[in-house]
């Protein structure tokens, strides 16, 4: 804890990343190197999610995303998936109100389509208890996937354009942003992956045209807050030229 707070210290508050988007890999990875199931795995990426979460607050970051299943995460076996959906149920219910007392707003972001809808109307309503805070917004990238995210924003726009809402001419990039799951959120300025892997699976891939990418070969649920400034120090190193230079 020490070595964290020093860290915490070197942070520029005046140059904090608006918003960080996290690719949290590695549980299978760290269930077979410790010989445990892959739930269990996942068990402990849930805890590092808290520990994340709490330094996010602890910093004062406005927008932290998190992966939390993907539209391709269907393919795995059936058993380890159920297993996921109920544990992400099970951590929000039992995590809301605390999250909510220190002011943080939930929400799941992705795409309802092979959800149960149940399953889906239960984490809206749960995620509501939240949604006057006004401090960290806590985005879960559920049912999530970039390509997805852009045919239903095309779709809905499609809808509007039919309708008269809006008007050929008037498509830009802006506008599209705001048919995106994230259309009222900036774009995240850093993604972070963990496990070493050095892609961006299909995650916030309209959106992170501009982030400054953060790779680590730590398994997600090793991963520590110390890391987590670290990634922050280092992305406050870096010049962002956007193209410009």
């Amino acid at each position: 804890m020490d070595k964290y707070r020093d860290l915490l210290a070197e942070i520029d508050k005046e140059r904090l990343p608006r918003h960080i988007g996290v690719i949290m890999d590695g549980n299978g990875r760290w269930a077979k190197r410790n010989n445990t199931t892959r739930l269990n795995g996942h068990k402990r990426g849930a805890n590092a999610v808290r520990e994340i979460v709490e330094a996010s607050v602890e910093i004062g970051l406005n927008y932290l995303t998190i992966y939390a299943f993907s539209t391709e995460n269907w393919r795995r076996p059936k058993t380890e998936v159920h297993g996921l959906l109920r544990l992400i149920m099970d951590t929000l219910i039992k995590e809301i109100d605390e999250l909510s007392s220190n002011n943080i707003l939930v929400r799941f972001i992705g795409s309802n389509k092979g959800l149960d809808p149940k399953y889906y109307e239960k984490i809206s309503k749960t995620c509501e208890k939240s949604w006057n805070n006004t401090g960290l917004n806590l985005n879960v990238a559920m049912n999530y996937g970039g390509r997805q995210e852009i045919v239903e924003a095309f779709g809905k726009l499609y809808k509007d354009l039919q309708n008269g809402i809006v008007k050929s001419e008037k498509i830009e990039q802006d506008l599209i942003r705001k048919y995106l799951y994230t259309g009222d959120m900036p774009d995240p300025d850093l993604l972070i992956r963990t496990s070493g892997e050095l892609r961006l699976s299909n995650f916030l891939i309209w959106q992170s045209a501009y982030a400054e990418l953060w790779f680590t070969e730590t398994l997600w649920p090793d991963f520590n807050r110390e890391e987590f400034v670290q990634a922050i120090l280092n992305y406050q190193k870096r010049k962002r030229r956007f193209g410009a230079s």
